[in-house]
């Protein structure tokens, strides 16, 4: 909300009103649309990829059964008995009668002839003999000089599958077929010791071994693609750009697993495919399937455009309506701002008239009240203006006071000096200086050698109570010693370890300050040799100086350390203030974490005592 008043700042209400009703009824819409749109390309994907799975599965299915039918065939006419037993006959050079001819006829090819006949799926199955004397028997034995006149035989290779070819075993038969393409398995008869005997040729034709194939259209295409990697199409006017892309899905899915089918959704182009692929491992192939349904998917772009452009009118219907309405709703409203200008211009005895009782009539009384306020808070601010005044008359006549004070001790310090009584007088001296500077007013940290500073004067003072001395030890890099702090940051926190660490041994002592330089911060580390606390004070006073228990007066209440902990969280942050660190009857060390503000110093170690 906060960035729409940003975008919107300086709009009329009435227009900020109309913009953020549309806003909230148009994102929404928009978002609705938008998903709406986004499933309906999706559930088209998945529809065509469970379509393609389909048709590759049922084409493959066909195709076993089709190869299953031609495996079968060849294996009936190698198991006949009497057919092997006649080439045998025939390579061997033996005579046969015109009887057995006519029996073998008739009974024997006759048998194989219903067999092919019986078998939809099959075109022909025939044998091959290299026996230019043999008496031919139609459809079914024939010598080798005819399958010489099928295309695949210029290959040489006599065994296998044999794809694509016309049969042109008769000149005739290419009319008669009509130019079907068709395939065959060529299947070589071995006798043992004689060789091959005869060449058994079992053929379909390619539409109905690859179904898929030829029952293409403008939008999908299919062919197959055989071991050596020749393509065939339903016909041979083929685009380039499709043999291309067949190519392309060969090699995409070189490494799929033996048998697999792979469907997938491609964009290539302006075209949105959905590709099949299926290994036909019975034929040593593979048939390859593409749908393009960019025209499907266009449809929807359509209807999306069409949708967008009737939402965008019904939109400004709405804002035509929704600004009328917010109009009338804040006429009251405009009234009253231009009222708020005229006090703006200076004239405070404007009034408001004809308040009602609604939110805008309680506006209008308000501001009534406001301007009445107005003229009692001009005569507070006077009033408050003359207190400021005396405020800083009374801190000049303080400051004057100071200096009153510094002038009467230098004074005593020349008797005590005249009368060469000189602990009195460099007690005095401590003094003036103590009371310096705490009584310096001043907007700005001190560095921490004027903190110092002060802290061996106090000291000096401390020292004169006491029947015992105690030595302040100070090892501070000078790179520490130039570091900006709160002023009187450090004196409490050795004002707290002589109270409560220190007075109570009542014997001579040391505090020790060391300053370390811990990345880009410092540590400053004040530790005596007191009575120290257990970890349970510790605890306690972790707890005080953190604000999560009360620090009430009193002796050892924690409250100068919570003071020291509030000033340096509020000049630095957070990850800055105070660590304690104690153990009962040895000692008590307070670290003090602050930024390394100043950086351009030699940080040399540097001791003083």
């Amino acid at each position: 909300m906060n960035v729409l008043m940003k975008i919107f700042h300086g709009y009329k209400l009435n227009t900020k009103f109309t913009i953020i009703c549309l806003f909230f009824v148009a994102i929404p819409m928009i978002g609705l649309s938008g998903w709406l749109f986004w499933l309906m390309e999706q559930n088209l994907v998945s529809e065509k990829l469970n379509a393609m799975e389909y048709k590759l599965s049922k084409s493959y299915d066909q195709i076993v059964t089709n190869v299953d039918s031609i495996n079968m065939s060849t294996q009936f006419l190698l198991s006949d008995q009497a057919l092997k037993e006649f080439l045998t006959a025939r390579k061997k050079g033996e005579e046969i009668s015109t009887s057995q001819l006519l029996d073998f006829y008739n009974r024997d090819i006759a048998s194989l002839e219903r067999m092919v006949n019986n078998n939809n799926y099959l075109y022909q199955v025939r044998v091959y003999v290299d026996d230019e004397d043999m008496q031919e028997m139609m459809p079914i034995l024939y010598r080798m000089e005819r399958m010489e006149k099928q295309d695949f035989a210029r290959d040489g290779e006599l065994a296998g599958w044999k794809y694509n070819y016309v049969d042109r075993l008769f000149s005739n038969y290419e009319q008669y077929s009509g130019g079907r393409k068709i395939l065959s398995r060529l299947t070589p008869v071995e006798v043992y010791g004689l060789g091959e005997i005869g060449v058994i040729e079992a053929a379909m034709y390619m539409d109905t071994m690859f179904p898929l194939v030829y029952d293409s259209t403008k939008t999908e295409w299919s062919c197959f693609v055989d071991g050596e990697g020749n393509y065939y199409f339903a016909c041979e006017d083929v685009p380039k750009q499709d043999r291309s892309l067949a190519r392309q899905i060969v090699e995409e899915n070189q490494e799929a697993p033996k048998g697999a089918q792979q469907v997938y959704y491609k964009k290539k182009g302006n075209q949105r495919l959905v590709v099949g692929y299926q290994e036909v491992k019975e034929l040593g192939g593979a048939i390859i399937s593409v749908n393009d349904f960019q025209a499907e998917l266009s449809r929807i772009y359509r209807q999306r455009i069409i949708f967008i452009g009737i939402g965008a009118v019904i939109m400004a219907l709405l804002a035509w309506v929704v600004n009328s309405v917010a109009k009338g709703m804040l006429g009251q409203f405009y009234s009253i701002l231009h009222s708020i200008r005229e006090v703006q211009k200076g004239d405070l005895s404007v009034v408001i008239e004809n308040c009602g009782k609604d939110e805008m009539g309680e506006l209008g009384s308000q501001i009534n009240k406001m301007l009445v306020n107005i003229k009692q808070l001009t005569d507070d601010n006077l009033n408050h203006e003359l207190l400021m005044k005396n405020t800083q008359i009374r801190a000049l006549q303080n400051q004057i006071n100071a200096h009153f004070i510094y002038n009467v001790l230098e004074s005593i310090k020349m008797m005590a000096e005249i009368e060469e009584k000189y602990d009195i007088s460099d007690a005095i001296t401590s003094l003036g200086k103590l009371l310096r500077y705490s009584m310096k007013w001043t907007n700005t940290n001190v560095t921490v050698a004027e903190e110092l500073e002060y802290i061996r004067n106090y000291l000096s003072l401390i020292n004169l109570r006491f029947d015992y001395e105690i030595y302040l030890s100070v090892n501070m890099p000078d790179i520490i010693l130039k570091q900006k702090i709160p002023k009187m940051s450090l004196q409490p926190v050795v004002e707290n370890a002589i109270y409560h660490g220190i007075e109570q041994m009542a014997e001579d002592t040391n505090i020790y300050m060391k300053g370390i330089v811990d990345g880009e911060d410092c540590i400053i580390e004040i530790t005596d040799a007191g009575r120290g606390m257990s970890d349970r004070e510790v605890e306690e006073l972790y707890k005080k100086i953190n604000g999560e228990l009360e620090a009430s007066g009193g002796s050892g209440n924690g409250i100068g350390l919570k003071n020291v902990q509030d000033r340096i969280k509020i000049n630095f942050g957070d990850r800055y203030g105070i660590e304690i660190a104690s153990k009962l009857g040895c000692y008590t060390k307070i670290m003090i974490r602050i930024p390394m503000a100043e950086k351009n110093v030699n940080p040399q170690m540097g001791g003083e005592m």
